[in-house]
C-alpha cells in the first residue's frame, strides 16, 4: 500500500471523469439498470427494505468490474450487473452486506442519544419527515453524530468488496486491510470528499437556484438538473475504481 499525497484525491476524481468520457452511454444505461432492479427488489415485502443494503458490495464490483473493462478497451453492458453472482466470492460479499446493514443500524440507533430517538423513527418510517421534527428536536445534530459514529465503517467498508473479490481476501481481513488504507491516505481521501461535496452539492444548488430565476417553473428546473444529477452520480461511482487501484494496484484477475 502506497502513502499518498493529498492531491491524490483530486486526481480520482478526474479518473472518473476520464473513464465516464469513454463509454458514458454504457455506464449511465449500467447505473440505470441498477436502479431499477433495486426498485424491483425494494416491492418484496419485508426483504425489500434490507436486501438493497446487503446487495450493496456485490453491486459495486459490478460498476469497478465495468470500470476495468473500460481500462481495458472492452465494451461495458448492463448484464454486468448479474455476473457477481456467479463467482465464488459472492457469499463473502452477502457477508459483507450483512455487516454494512449491521453498522448502518448502529450509527443511526446511536443518534437518540442526541435527540432521543427522532432521527432513528425518521429513518424506520415511524415518523414522517417534516419542518415541526427537524425544529422540535435536535436531529441535525443527531444527523452529524451518527455520521462521525460510521465513519469507521466507510473507512472499514470502502476498499473491503474489491479486495475480497479481486484478492480473495476473508470478510475480516478484507475489513482491516481496508480500514489502514483509508487511514493511512487520509489526506488524500480528504480532498476526494470535500470535492465531491463541491461537484455533487454545491454546484447542483448553484444551478438549481439559478435556473429557477430563468425559469420559474420547478418542472423546468428539475428537469434540466435530473441528467446532471444522473451523471455527476455515474461519475462518481467511476472515481471509486482509482481511489482502490492507486493504493493496492490493478486487478491481476481476469475482468
Amino acid at each position: 500500500m502506497e502513502k499518498l499525497p493529498a492531491s491524490a484525491g483530486w486526481q480520482w476524481v478526474k479518473d472518473g471523469f476520464s473513464l465516464f468520457r469513454k463509454q458514458p452511454a454504457e455506464m449511465s444505461t449500467l447505473f440505470l439498470s441498477y436502479l431499477f432492479l433495486m426498485l424491483a427488489v425494494g416491492i418484496i415485502p419485508l426483504l425489500g427494505q434490507v436486501l438493497p443494503i446487503i446487495l450493496v458490495p456485490a453491486f459495486s464490483m459490478a460498476f469497478m468490474q465495468a470500470c476495468l473493462q473500460i481500462e481495458r478497451g472492452k465494451r461495458v453492458y448492463p448484464s454486468m450487473l448479474f455476473k457477481i453472482f456467479r463467482t465464488p466470492a459472492l457469499g463473502r460479499l452477502l457477508q459483507l452486506g450483512a455487516l454494512y446493514l449491521i453498522a448502518a443500524i448502529v450509527a443511526v440507533a446511536s443518534s437518540a442519544l442526541i435527540d432521543g430517538g427522532v432521527f432513528w423513527q425518521v429513518m424506520s418510517g415511524q415518523l414522517p419527515l417534516n419542518a415541526t421534527a427537524v425544529r422540535s428536536s435536535n436531529m441535525t445534530l443527531a444527523m452529524i453524530f451518527a455520521a462521525v459514529v460510521y465513519t469507521p465503517a466507510i473507512m472499514a467498508f470502502w476498499h473491503a468488496a474489491p479486495l475480497i473479490t479481486w484478492q480473495n481476501m476473508g470478510v475480516g481481513k478484507a475489513l482491516f486491510y481496508s480500514f489502514f488504507a483509508v487511514r493511512r491516505a487520509g489526506k488524500a481521501f480528504l480532498v476526494y470528499g470535500l470535492a465531491w461535496v463541491a461537484i455533487g452539492v454545491i454546484l447542483p444548488s448553484i444551478a438549481s437556484s439559478i435556473l429557477a430565476l430563468v425559469f420559474g417553473q420547478p418542472g423546468i428546473v428539475m428537469m434540466l438538473l435530473l441528467p446532471l444529477t444522473l451523471v455527476m452520480t455515474v461519475v462518481m461511482y467511476c472515481s471509486f475504481y482509482p481511489t482502490y487501484t492507486q493504493i493496492f494496484g490493478k486487478p491481476e484477475q481476469p475482468a
